[in-house]
């Protein structure tokens, strides 16, 4: 037997979307030219356009100042709390959690995660020991957890610490190489995890992993003489996150602006005060 088809079974679904659609349309235009805020755990996005002309914020010690007139916060994933990063994002700050991936300290709450055999000489931070990037399949869960849990907290770029280890004493015989392989899989480990990556120093090594990270944050290339070395990030349209602890602004500034890095001047504890670079 023969059954005329309904024809009319897709009409009001289409009705919905249509009136959905007009609905949007006329939605959209009243937030004017306010730039969209970017969901929880998206990889935030660093125009080319605005790669001289970022205001920061570099704090992980003290009570968190948000009314800092920055754009980019950097911060401790662990103390900043979800609360915090809302307020911050809800007033389209772009926010930076900074891990350290290459040491680990008995005080942090995942150390008994990392095998004795990965852990080696003691480390630059107090109570921190270097870990042994050779050891990938040991150190990827872990880390990848740290990632997690910065995403998680509503930030949208990760910024790797002591990702130079090859470059000092950590008991381990690595090398430049070993430590390209390991920062070049933890970036790509940020993105899978909707991360922006970015370096912490490792200046030697900024020239062959520009294609592979966001942005660079940088100490003292002006008392150090390496702000040239920064230079294949800027050249690429990426930021330069730049800070001094010793000279004033009236001394470096000029320099470091006129390289289009966006530069600071903070205390070594980087706690809330900063004085910053004029723009250019």
């Amino acid at each position: 037997m023969w059954i005329r088809p309904r024809r009319h079974v897709a009409v009001r679904p289409l009705r919905r979307v249509l009136s959905a659609g007009v609905a949007l349309l006329l939605v959209v235009p009243a937030y004017g030219c306010r730039p969209r805020l970017t969901p929880p755990g998206a990889p935030t996005a660093w125009p080319a356009a605005s790669a001289r002309t970022w205001q920061w914020q570099w704090q992980l010690s003290g009570p968190l100042d948000p009314t800092v007139e920055a754009d980019v916060f950097l911060l401790d994933p662990v103390v900043t709390t979800t609360e915090q990063t809302a307020d911050l994002r809800s007033r389209d700050r772009r926010l930076i959690c900074q891990v350290h991936v290459g040491s680990v300290r008995t005080a942090d709450p995942d150390a008994s995660r990392f095998p004795d055999i990965v852990q080696g000489s003691t480390g630059r931070r107090p109570d921190s020991r270097w870990l042994d990037v050779r050891s990938w399949d040991a150190l990827k869960p872990v880390l990848a957890d740290r990632f997690r849990l910065c995403r998680g907290k509503g930030f949208g770029a990760v910024a790797l610490a002591d990702a130079d280890g090859y470059a000092s004493r950590t008991g381990f015989p690595l090398d430049f190489d070993d430590q390209l392989l390991f920062n070049r899989r933890l970036a790509e480990l940020a993105r899978s995890l909707s991360l922006s990556p970015g370096l912490v120093n490792d200046v030697p090594q900024l020239a062959a992993l520009a294609p592979d990270f966001d942005f660079v944050v940088n100490e003292e290339c002006v008392r150090l003489g390496q702000c040239a070395k920064l230079l294949p990030f800027v050249d690429a349209g990426k930021p330069v996150f730049h800070v001094e602890y010793a000279s004033s602004t009236d001394e470096f500034c000029v320099t470091t602006v006129g390289y289009g890095f966006a530069s600071i001047r903070k205390d070594r504890a980087l706690d809330a005060w900063r004085e910053a670079c004029p723009l250019p």
